[in-house]
């Protein structure tokens, strides 16, 4: 079995849901298709767009059994969290069974503590299986914050670490991990509206949520951005944004689930505590998507 690199869009994909709660495996497997006819490159689901802290441990190892059947020859490296490392750590085993090629390891669920008990949690992650590994920087969701010479750190003693997704919200985190590491490390953008940004400061992919409903527009923007051409990302970039800015409020599950929806590829249906998103924030949402499709004919796809 061939494992991954971590490169291109790779969509972190929402976890659809039937009336009645329960996952519905059916779109889960056609979304995945869509997504990598589109051109996405790999597939992570069970992250924080995924509901993935709402998903028991059954119904995850499900989700990854659809997934890993409906992307063939594409890799499927999913989220790796839980309230504890040995849930964590059985978890990653599991996905590895189920025929995943990479990780991407996530801090605890609830626990913060200090650096050096969120370092033992992800570092038990990552030895637990020889697959590899991508580590999730996002300090304003988790609470965590991955230093670039903590990341040098953890790389130089972990030889399957072998790339970075970075939602710290600073482009300059790219910049300053590069100077540390050299190319040892992939660097993943994982804000939707600092893409180009972050490929100019020297990453090579984009873990994506609006993919979920915009897969083409997408994937021809990272191409863009990747090769250097400047005035086709920043027109793409310039329709997009509105949209993309939806990733990036603590309500980016219901909203990015409220574009599918209104796309015509997927509901939002959410998992409780969350909603469905409601008067003003839901009125606004929908003046964004709907100037987005009437000007979407003219962007270039």
């Amino acid at each position: 079995m061939t494992t991954m690199r971590f490169a291109g869009v790779l969509p972190a994909i929402t976890t659809e849901f039937l009336v009645d709660g329960r996952v519905d495996h059916e779109f889960v497997g056609r979304h995945v298709q869509w997504l990598l006819g589109a051109g996405c490159k790999g597939i992570i689901p069970l992250g924080s767009l995924g509901e993935g802290a709402t998903l028991d441990f059954d119904e995850k190892v499900a989700i990854l059994r659809t997934v890993v059947a409906a992307a063939g020859s594409a890799p499927v490296a999913p989220g790796i969290a839980a309230l504890s490392t040995q849930q964590a750590v059985a978890l990653a085993k599991v996905a590895e069974q189920a025929g995943c090629r990479g990780l991407m390891v996530l801090p605890a669920y609830v626990h913060k503590g200090e650096l050096r008990e969120a370092r033992a949690h992800v570092e038990a992650v990552i030895r637990a299986t020889p697959l590899p590994c991508m580590l999730y920087n996002n300090p304003p969701a988790y609470g965590t914050d991955f230093t670039p010479p903590f990341i040098a750190e953890l790389a130089a003693q972990l030889p399957n670490l072998v790339a970075v997704k970075e939602s710290s919200g600073d482009a300059r985190r790219i910049t300053a991990i590069k100077a540390l590491v050299g190319d040892r490390l992939d660097l993943m953008v994982g804000m939707d509206d600092m893409v180009v940004e972050g490929v100019a400061a020297g990453a090579v992919g984009w873990v994506a949520g609006l993919v979920n409903a915009f897969p083409r527009e997408t994937v021809l923007l990272l191409e863009h951005a990747l090769a250097g051409r400047r005035d086709a990302a920043a027109a793409l970039y310039r329709w997009f944004l509105p949209l993309l800015r939806l990733d990036t409020v603590p309500e980016f599950v219901q909203l990015i689930k409220l574009v599918q929806q209104q796309v015509g590829h997927g509901s939002e249906r959410v998992r409780l505590p969350r909603l469905p998103v409601a008067g003003a924030m839901r009125e606004q949402a929908l003046a964004v998507i709907r100037a987005a499709l009437a000007a979407r004919s003219q962007v270039a796809t």
